[in-house]
């Protein structure tokens, strides 16, 4: 496919660690961007979830992953270009790192890491610096993150979390040494942020007005503490996107048949994780897709032949999903194709934490002190309405859940010598979160098996 160069300003956030104030400046950066009438692109490093709906509130529009390893890392600047397009093409992208600049998946030497992004990308960065406890140091730091990876052009510093003028004018001059400009000073007590849990944010799903106002605040701080010019400086850098934007009828090989079966997709508070590409490749193959709140509707969208449940909270919401009778009857007594993961695996089981869910999987679940979390290379222990046998599918874990039994027989899934997850009938269910449009197979799988 001939592609037309598209110069797309970009630009990375980053930080030499988790915890730096990358989510506050790159959320903030979107809605302060938007405000001034630009047409903002949202995106994020990583498999993570939460953030994207906190950049979504901020942008006006989807908020995008672009991870190398869930989605292979040639698609990855195809999705951002995607992702930049739809629904309207924008005049600047921002994309928010993971964990630490040159951190990635763990044994596989930065793969998947914000630096591999950016490479993948051809974006500069700009790096958010926690300066507690900081003063020159604070420019070799940004020193040895720029000179790790030569590839990876860092184009200037937020200072976060500055103490006193006195602390920001040390810190300028220390930067300056060293020729990083300083594009925005942010002092300890204008820190504004979103409330945390224990798998991190609170979802901007369940916070509703709060989400909004948190998003305004950020957006405010970052207007006033960030040159903006800059920034947009640094991203017109960028040098232009020459790849084709991924397309979803491509990846899927258009529609399974003239029949659009409605498949039905679980939203809602206690539902937040998916991936927009998700929709939209059930969608190119030929599907019609309608979502649902499983708590509030009280039984599934009209016609529904398929249905989808993510990852989300059901934790958090276990009592409201008991209530719902209707939709919880409704679902155990339905036979069609279904596709669950992690949350949705919960939900489908007998009971969560003792509380009774849908029962349509022998199975009950509780909440565990241990958190589970990495990147999985799995295989597809035996042919399902998603995958077929032998496919090979890298996915996530994160939860802090267990089952019983721990896996079904067949299982879903083995990685690392072990079996995981549950096929029985027409379900598919497990820990594992994917993102289709690294296995747009599974799309196309389903939505065939929803027509037949």
């Amino acid at each position: 496919m001939v592609s037309v160069p598209w110069p797309l300003p970009r630009v990375v956030v980053a930080a030499p660690a988790s915890g730096h104030g990358k989510t506050t400046i790159a959320t903030g950066l979107l809605g302060a961007l938007r405000r001034r009438g630009h047409t903002v692109s949202p995106h994020k490093v990583g498999p993570d979830y939460i953030d994207p709906g906190y950049h979504a509130l901020a942008a006006g529009r989807p908020g995008r992953n672009l991870d190398p390893w869930l989605v292979g890392e040639e698609r990855v600047a195809g999705l951002l270009r995607h992702g930049a397009t739809v629904p309207s093409p924008a005049d600047i992208a921002v994309i928010e790192g993971v964990m630490g600049l040159h951190d990635g998946a763990v044994g596989h030497r930065g793969h998947a890491s914000t630096a591999h992004v950016a490479r993948l990308v051809a974006a500069p960065v700009l790096l958010v610096l926690d300066t507690t406890a900081q003063g020159r140091s604070a420019a070799a730091l940004a020193l040895g993150m720029a000179a790790f990876d030569p590839a990876v052009r860092i184009g200037g510093v937020v200072l976060n979390r500055i103490g006193s003028p006195r602390h920001e004018s040390l810190l300028r001059d220390a930067l300056a040494e060293v020729d990083v400009p300083v594009l925005g000073a942010v002092t300890r007590t204008a820190d504004v942020a979103a409330p945390s849990r224990h798998l991190g944010l609170v979802p901007v799903a369940e916070r509703a007005a709060e989400s909004v106002a948190v998003v305004d605040a950020l957006a405010d701080l970052v207007s006033a503490t960030v040159d903006l010019d800059a920034v947009l400086a640094l991203a017109r850098s960028a040098p232009p996107l020459t790849v084709p934007a991924w397309d979803p009828a491509a990846a899927v090989g258009g529609p399974t048949g003239s029949d659009r079966p409605v498949i039905a997709v679980a939203g809602g508070p206690a539902f937040t994780f998916g991936y927009t590409e998700t929709t939209e490749l059930l969608t190119a193959a030929g599907g019609t897709v309608v979502p649902f709140d499983p708590l509030r509707d009280r039984a599934l969208p009209s016609g529904t032949r398929a249905v989808v449940v993510g990852g989300g909270f059901p934790e958090v919401h276990v009592d409201a999903l008991a209530a719902n009778t209707g939709l919880r009857a409704d679902l155990a007594a339905f036979d069609g194709p279904v596709v669950a993961e992690c949350a949705g695996l919960l939900y489908l089981g007998r009971e969560l934490d003792g509380v009774p869910m849908c029962g349509r999987l022998d199975l009950t679940a509780r909440m565990t002190g241990r958190l589970t979390l990495g990147y999985r290379e799995a295989v597809a222990a035996v042919d399902s309405v998603a995958h077929g046998a032998g496919d090979q599918v890298r996915g996530h874990e994160f939860h802090r859940t267990g089952t019983d039994p721990g896996h079904g027989d067949p299982p879903a899934w083995r990685w690392d010598g072990t079996a995981h997850g549950f096929v029985t009938g027409r379900i598919h269910a497990s820990y594992l979160h994917t993102h289709w449009a690294g296995h747009p197979r599974a799309a196309r799988r389903l939505v065939a098996a929803a027509t037949r």
